[in-house]
């Protein structure tokens, strides 16, 4: 199994999150789960229905057909906690022939209003065959999170709504016609009105753990406080209790028949010439088994005519991170800059912002900025501040004055105060296969599907495979259920 879990976050107005969320971390607990009371679960008939892809692919894996499986957990803190490692766990030993490719990209602190500036550089290039996800924040911006993975990604997706943290949310009101928006209800709003609604809308597998949650409360005669390390976060017992609900859900049953996700990832039907391959599709991405795609490299490959690496659109940037230099010896994880746009083609290559305090204010929120930036294929670039909207000379950078998160970045990552200067550094990857390398090939438990292209706009397109694909036996595509709007 492949599997590398990087941390992320909870809860409520952006600023009250931070002390939670350290107070939090500093807290262990066990994750074993021999101590406490066993779930009962509820009749889980016709759950897991529309995560039956993912779960058909790691069911069916055998030593012989190891098939790759990309799972994504995203939100915030509460998804940083241990309770993805032993779902993460179960998995494995439940699929132990399955390649499983795991990532946990949460970000603690970053509510919906944050974190869905930040689908495009996390979320789009991992391109998950399952996404698990928890948020909260506007409602919304929630939706845009959905939206856009729905539009850019064939994932199918496991929507959490909120664990209990009250007492007042056990007689809490249900009845979705009774919780509007106006209601000032907005638990209730959320979880019983709009969230079960964006399931319907976007095709989630809507994981109630709100409702075991009580059960399982009411069945062992405790307080919601029993499972918290303070007013929200979980303690090694709720870590227990949100994996086995999620778990729950991770069911293989073939009587619940295809997801729609099956209609999403088709096989390519080739024409062959010799070592070259076409292929007329419909979709964004294609991929490839990876053992027949030894020998491929960019120069071999072609979409509607044009080499890969002449594309705009199957290249795209990484999260902006803050080096704040002195003791700090390395990148802050939460973006100084998202999103970062762009409105001429990128070439693969480095940014680097150096950035300047621009005046001695001590509120974040009203903290100006300088900078000057460069690329290491464009060189100089432009400079600005932080309260103008800025295009680069080449027009390969566009920030908005809404973009900049420096204080709030520091903050989380405790980096006190927000230094005079420092500097801020991304790059613009390629969204196609440069090169297999012979190491990822020669791993026991290697992924067998890599991406031969992704990013593309939606429509049809024609791949070619110049040389060497004679020993290419299938190909996938995929092709996203939503159109982005124009």
């Amino acid at each position: 199994m492949i599997s590398r879990v990087v941390p992320r976050w909870s809860i409520r107005p952006l600023a009250g999150f931070a002390a939670a969320w350290f107070a939090a971390l500093a807290v262990g607990g066990a994750l074993a789960a021999e101590n406490y009371p066993p779930v009962k679960l509820p009749d889980m008939t016709g759950k897991g229905r529309n995560i039956q892809r993912a779960m058909r692919l790691l069911a069916e894996s055998t030593p012989e057909k190891r098939n790759n499986v990309r799972i994504l957990f995203y939100g915030q803190s509460i998804t940083e906690q241990g309770w993805t490692r032993l779902v993460t766990e179960d998995l494995k030993a439940r699929f132990p022939h399955a390649n499983l490719v795991v990532e946990n990209l949460a970000l603690a602190g970053y509510a919906s209003q944050l974190l869905s500036r930040t689908v495009e550089t996390d979320v789009v290039p991992f391109q998950p065959d399952l996404l698990i996800f928890h948020v909260y924040g506007a409602h919304d911006k929630y939706e845009d999170i959905l939206r856009m993975v729905r539009e850019r990604t064939t994932a199918e997706i496991l929507q959490q709504n909120d664990h209990v943290t009250k007492t007042e949310h056990l007689t809490e009101e249900m009845d979705p016609g009774k919780v509007p928006i106006q209601s000032g209800n907005w638990d209730s709003f959320m979880n019983h009105n709009w969230l079960p609604a964006l399931s319907r809308k976007y095709g989630t597998e809507f994981c109630d753990q709100r409702a075991i949650w009580k059960q399982y409360l009411a069945d062992n005669r405790l307080e919601p406080k029993a499972l918290l390390r303070d007013n929200v976060h979980l303690n090694a017992h709720g870590e227990y209790l949100m994996a086995e609900c999620v778990k729950a859900y991770l069911r293989y049953d073939p009587k619940l028949g295809p997801s729609p996700a099956e209609g999403w990832v088709t096989a390519g039907q080739p024409v062959r010439r010799g070592d070259s391959l076409k292929l007329e599709f419909e979709g964004t991405a294609v991929e490839v088994p990876i053992q027949g795609a030894s020998n491929l490299t960019a120069e071999k490959l072609r979409i509607d005519g044009l080499p890969v690496t002449e594309i705009p659109t199957l290249r795209g940037f990484t999260r902006a991170l803050a080096w704040p230099g002195g003791k700090w010896k390395g990148p802050v994880k939460w973006p100084a800059i998202a999103p970062i746009r762009s409105q001429t083609p990128l070439l693969l290559e480095d940014w680097t912002l150096e950035v300047k305090r621009a005046d001695a204010e001590e509120d974040p929120k009203k903290m100006k900025f300088t900078f000057t930036l460069i690329g290491s294929k464009t060189g100089p670039d432009g400079s600005g501040r932080s309260d103008q909207r800025f295009v680069s000379n080449s027009g390969r950078v566009v920030i908005e004055p809404e973009s900049w998160g420096i204080p709030y970045a520091l903050m989380l990552a405790q980096v006190k105060p927000v230094p005079e200067t420092l500097t801020i550094q991304w790059k613009a990857e390629p969204r196609y296969l440069e090169k297999v390398g012979l190491q990822t090939i020669s791993e026991v438990h290697a992924p067998s599907w890599i991406w031969l292209v992704q990013g593309l706009p939606h429509g049809k397109h024609t791949l070619e495979i110049t040389q060497d694909a004679s020993s290419i036996g299938e190909l996938r595509v995929h092709r996203p259920p939503l159109t982005p709007a124009k």
